[in-house]
């Protein structure tokens, strides 16, 4: 063994030490920019990171969220959503994040994924009525405000299937083209069961009765409901009741929607 190549045997383990001590700095300072646009991605823009501060393990962002295709109808929540990433579990191809929101989400939420799925444990949300803008005609019109609360069970992803169940409670919901204030209270329950899901509607109090069922698959979705209003009311809503629906008799309209 020549002089050269002696001086690279003795300096070898330094350089394999220098570049470790590289890599681990480099991914330790890994920006949170990077994890934001994987969320849009992912969620096909329902979900959007913005004005990310901080690293991936230990960062922070603005949570914007969109109920439809259309951007511009994206509402942004107050305060930030925070997150930490476990470093050990990546070793062995593994994503655990653990994430809360300060002032919309009571408590944190865990996600775990790995190649072949993810898991998102059980949480809840409260968002602005605004959201519901964003699924377009009738809610962009009406212009609903009121309490929601968005609830679900542990989900799971596998490939292009989901299985969980996700409950959005809509409180004491007003719009801006009735004169009646509250309109009532509902429920949407949403379940997905692997490559097809359904929605159910029901109405928990108020005037303004809603009712429906819909099923959604990967290549079309159906919903059949009806509207109606408490006799008492039916005057006053009879003006909304033809914005949401057809008519089909005295006070009651059809809410069928296919694509």
């Amino acid at each position: 063994m020549n002089v050269w190549m002696r001086r690279v045997a003795a300096a070898l383990p330094w350089l394999v030490i220098a570049a470790l001590s590289c890599a681990v700095t480099l991914v330790t300072l890994f920006p949170a920019a990077w994890i934001t646009p994987r969320f849009a991605k992912a969620t096909q823009g329902h979900v959007n990171l913005i004005e990310p501060m901080g690293s991936l393990w230990h960062g922070s962002a603005t949570l914007v969220l969109a109920a439809g295709a259309d951007a511009s109808a994206a509402t942004l929540l107050p305060g930030r959503i925070e997150w930490d990433t476990a470093f050990w579990p990546l070793l062995t191809g593994r994503l655990r994040m653990e994430m809360r929101q300060t002032e919309a989400m009571p408590s944190p939420v865990t996600l775990d994924a790995t190649p072949r799925g993810a898991t998102l444990s059980q949480g809840a949300i409260v968002v602005p009525a605004a959201l519901l803008s964003g699924l377009g005609a009738p809610f962009n019109t009406l212009d609903l405000q009121g309490n929601v609360r968005m609830g679900w069970t542990q989900w799971h992803a596998i490939g292009a299937n989901a299985y969980g169940q996700l409950e959005v409670t809509l409180t004491d919901m007003q719009s801006r083209v009735s004169p009646i204030k509250p309109l009532g209270s509902y429920r949407v329950v949403f379940q997905s069961q692997g490559a097809a899901s359904t929605l159910d509607l029901s109405t928990l109090k108020g005037p303004l009765l809603l009712t429906g069922h819909g099923t959604m698959t990967s290549g079309s979705s159906a919903f059949h409901g009806e509207a109606s209003a408490a006799p008492e009311a039916r005057d006053n809503l009879i003006g909304l009741l033809n914005v949401i629906g057809r008519p089909t008799g005295t006070g009651t309209v059809t809410l069928d929607y296919n694509r």
